[in-house]
């Protein structure tokens, strides 16, 4: 995690430094997201398909709460911004049938220990199509592009009965597009903000949206207060993703 904000600021500052210092902002955002979690997950082999296993009922997850750092930086009707979080699951199940995971059969009755972790970036670029922020409260729309980076691991073992385990990398670049929205509420003091990105192909579909108002009670200082939707339905290096992580979250933004 302090690798991941190191580089976020330092790629902020080096934004920051190639823009006149009159015309941009630069700025720091860390949020606490509490994300419901749901779905499946299932890893195949040559030949061999794997078990759709479901998320909390088969592999015994909880949901889990994350920390993401993000890093921003605006040049009139451009904006970029990288952001990166990880999460981690983990739980433990007794099977009530087998299951065929990577290729391995994990046999009714045994206890299994289960783990999902991952690393996301995200590097988004922002272009207003429509800015009225000197109109009223304020008022823009803006084109997104996206890239969403994930990196990590999916695992099942074994506890009691015979030992057997299975282990499965996989990495992935997601490229997305979406719309921007934000609108003053109260001058500089309370604003809306919205973000939808997402993309469809073939038989893979991934939704990242986000609302939130937020208050700026002192100068440079944002409060936020939102929701996030997160769902993905992708195959990578073998392993299928089918779930949904979504949830309230609490943000506090630092910019200049």
């Amino acid at each position: 995690m302090r690798k991941a904000l190191l580089l976020l600021t330092c790629v902020a500052l080096v934004i920051g430094l190639a823009m006149p210092a009159q015309a941009f902002e630069i700025g720091v955002r860390g949020y606490y997201w509490l994300p419901d979690v749901s779905g499946n997950v299932k890893a195949d082999v040559t030949g061999l398909a794997g078990t759709n296993l479901d998320l909390k009922n088969d592999l015994g997850f909880d949901d889990e709460n994350y920390v993401a750092v993000e890093a921003f930086a605006g040049l009139g009707d451009h904006h970029l911004s990288l952001s990166y979080y990880r999460a981690d699951y983990s739980g433990t199940n007794t099977l009530t049938t087998n299951i065929n995971f990577g290729g391995v059969t994990f046999p009714l009755t045994e206890t299994i220990r289960s783990n999902l972790e991952y690393d996301v970036y995200d590097l988004m670029y922002q272009y207003d199509l429509l800015d009225l922020e000197n109109i009223m409260a304020g008022f823009s729309l803006g084109f997104v592009a996206k890239v969403k980076y994930f990196d990590g691991n999916v695992g099942i073992e074994t506890i009691t009965g015979p030992a057997l385990s299975e282990s499965v990398d996989f990495s992935v670049p997601i490229p997305m597009v979406g719309l921007s929205l934000h609108v003053g509420i109260l001058a500089d003091l309370l604003e809306l903000r919205v973000l939808a990105t997402g993309i469809s192909y073939g038989d893979g579909t991934i939704l990242d949206g986000m609302a939130d108002i937020s208050f700026t009670p002192f100068p440079l200082i944002d409060i936020h207060g939102g929701y996030r939707v997160f769902e993905i339905d992708i195959d990578a290096d073998d392993v299928e993703f089918n779930y949904d992580t979504s949830g309230p979250y609490v943000a506090v933004a630092v910019s200049f």
